[in-house]
C-alpha cells in the first residue's frame, strides 16, 4: 500500500452545509483547509432538501426554534451569523429566492445553486476538497509552538491530529493503486459529519464514534422531523386516505402546531406531524384538533335545534373532504350515520364533538432515519464551547452542525444552525 503525507492547518470531516461554511470561513482567514467526505459529491443533503429547491433559512430565527438538552447553547452562534447574513451571501451570488409560508426561503431554481455558491466560496478561499475518501484512523500528535518573551523563546506543547485516509473502496477495485492511503497532519480537526438521517445519502454515525473516541458523551439519538406510522386498524384507515391533506392543530403536553396534516399509506405526515415528532417519545399519545377554531360540540347541538332533520355528516361537510368525512363517520358515529340529529342524544353529539376537536391517538412508531430530515440528540453540548465549538475535553477538536445535540424545527432552521455553527467555528480556528 502506498502512503503519502500532507500537512495542513485544518481538516474538516464532512462536506455538508456546516462543513463547507466552516471551510470557506477558515480559508478566508488564511488557514490551509482540507475537507474530507466519503460521498462522491459535496452537499448531498442540500441537493435533496426542500424538494430540490433547498429551504436554506427562515425570515424569523429564534433560539425557541431549536431543541436540545441545553436550550441556550445555540444562542451565541445564531446571534453572530444570522439569517440575514446568509441571505446576503445568497444575494451576492445572484441566486433568486422566494418565501413560502411562515418565512421559509427557497431557491427559485435549484438547490444546486446553494451548493455551487458554497463550493465557489471554498475555491476562492483555496480550500481543498477530498471527496469519495474515508477516514480510517484519527490519532493525536504533539505540536510545538514558540512564544517570544523578553527573556527567551519558550516552546509550548499543543495537540494536533494525524488522520489516515484512503479512497472509498468499490467492489470492482483492485487492491493496488486504488487503495493508496494518505496521512494528513493538522493542527485543528472539525467534525461536521451530520447525523443518522437518510442513510441512502451516506449518513453514518462516524461523528459520534469520533466524539466517543475522545471521551465525549452522546445524548441518545433518534429520528426527528419524521412521519408517524400506525400498524393497527387506524393505520388501515389512514392508508385509504393517503394523499388527503387537512389543516389541523397537532399537540401533546409539551407543544402544539397549527399546520397541515397529510395522510399516507403508512400513517400521518405533513408539516404538523413532522414538527410534533421532535417532541414525541415512543409509546406516547398525540392529539389532533381536526376542526381548528370551531367548537364542534356547539356546532352539532345548535344544528340539532335549528335543523333537526339533518344528519351529522351534512353539518360537517364543509369542514372535511368527502372521503375523509365518510371515514370519520365510520370511525366515530357509525351507528348514528343515518340518524337525524333530532334522534341523537345530546351526550352522543357532545362526545363526537370532543373527539373531533381532541382526537387522542397513539402512533406505533415513526418511519425512522430512512425518511427523517434530522437526527435528535448527538454530542452533548455541555462538553463543547458555544462560542468556538471547541471540545472542552480535547484541545483543537471541534464539533459543528447536526452532529451536536441541537435540532431545529422544520422550515430552514437546521440549515441556519449549520451556517451559524460553521461560521462561528471557522472564525475561531
Amino acid at each position: 500500500m502506498k502512503k503519502a503525507t500532507i500537512q495542513t492547518d485544518v481538516v474538516i470531516i464532512g462536506a455538508g452545509a456546516s462543513g463547507l461554511m466552516c471551510a470557506m470561513t477558515a480559508g478566508r482567514q488564511g488557514k490551509r483547509v482540507i475537507v474530507i467526505d466519503h460521498n462522491k459529491k459535496a452537499g448531498l443533503k442540500i441537493l435533496m432538501s426542500g424538494g430540490g429547491r433547498c429551504n436554506f433559512t427562515n425570515y424569523s430565527v429564534e433560539a425557541e426554534n431549536y431543541i436540545g438538552t441545553n436550550p441556550h447553547f445555540c444562542k451565541s452562534a445564531l446571534s453572530r451569523y444570522t439569517n440575514w447574513d446568509f441571505i446576503s451571501l445568497v444575494e451576492k451570488h445572484q441566486i433568486a429566492y422566494h418565501e413560502k409560508a411562515d418565512g421559509q426561503l427557497f431557491c427559485d431554481g435549484s438547490a444546486k445553486q446553494i451548493v455551487q455558491m458554497l463550493l465557489t466560496e471554498c475555491q476562492q478561499a483555496h480550500v481543498q476538497l477530498l471527496l469519495n475518501r474515508q477516514v480510517l484512523t484519527i490519532k493525536t500528535t504533539e505540536l510545538q509552538t514558540q512564544t517570544q518573551t523578553n527573556a527567551s523563546t519558550d516552546k509550548k506543547q499543543s495537540t494536533g491530529f494525524v488522520l489516515t485516509t484512503q479512497p472509498m473502496q468499490q467492489h470492482h477495485q483492485s487492491s493496488t493503486a486504488d487503495t493508496e492511503s494518505t496521512q494528513i497532519h493538522c493542527r485543528s480537526l472539525v467534525i461536521a459529519t451530520g447525523g443518522l438521517s437518510i442513510p441512502t445519502k451516506g449518513a453514518t454515525g462516524f461523528g459520534y464514534q469520533v466524539a466517543e473516541q475522545f471521551g465525549h458523551t452522546i445524548v441518545p439519538t433518534h429520528a426527528g422531523l419524521v412521519p408517524f406510522t400506525f400498524t393497527d386498524k387506524l393505520g388501515e384507515m389512514f392508508a385509504t386516505l393517503a394523499g388527503i391533506s387537512l389543516d389541523v392543530v397537532a399537540f401533546n403536553e409539551r407543544i402544539s402546531f397549527a399546520k397541515p396534516l397529510l395522510f399516507t399509506h403508512r400513517g400521518l405526515s405533513g408539516f404538523a406531524m413532522l414538527q410534533l415528532s421532535n417532541y414525541w417519545q415512543q409509546g406516547e399519545t398525540i392529539h389532533l384538533n381536526l376542526v381548528p377554531n370551531i367548537e364542534v360540540t356547539e356546532l352539532l347541538l345548535t344544528a340539532k335545534k335549528n335543523a333537526p332533520k339533518q344528519k351529522i355528516r351534512t353539518i360537517l361537510a364543509e369542514y372535511f373532504p368527502k372521503k375523509l368525512l365518510l371515514a370519520l363517520q365510520a370511525y366515530f358515529w357509525k351507528s348514528e350515520a343515518e340518524s337525524e340529529l333530532a334522534n341523537i342524544k345530546d351526550a352522543t353529539l357532545v362526545k363526537i364533538g370532543e373527539q373531533l376537536n381532541d382526537w387522542e391517538i397513539k402512533p406505533s412508531g415513526t418511519e425512522g432515519y430512512r425518511t427523517a430530515e434530522v437526527t435528535l440528540g448527538g454530542v452533548a453540548t455541555d462538553e463543547v464551547s458555544s462560542k468556538t465549538f471547541e471540545s472542552h475535553l480535547q484541545p483543537n477538536l471541534y464539533f459543528i452542525g447536526e452532529v451536536l445535540d441541537v435540532t431545529g424545527w422544520l422550515g430552514g432552521y437546521n440549515f441556519q444552525w449549520a451556517w451559524a455553527s460553521g461560521y462561528a467555528c471557522g472564525q475561531a480556528l
